[in-house]
């Protein structure tokens, strides 16, 4: 039981590093992260009674 937990652990722990290193080296192999920038308006009306 033992053994099994420590692979999940080693996994869980390399995981954590290739998250780490795509969001990081991403970028360069064209993975695009930033949000869509577009202007977003909208009419408010307050009711004023």
């Amino acid at each position: 039981m033992g053994r099994i937990i420590k692979w999940l652990f080693i996994l869980a722990i390399l995981a954590v590093i290739a998250l780490i290193a795509y969001a990081y080296l991403g970028p360069f192999f064209g993975a695009d992260f930033s949000p869509p920038e577009q202007e977003i308006r909208q009419v408010i009306e307050l009711d004023t009674n």
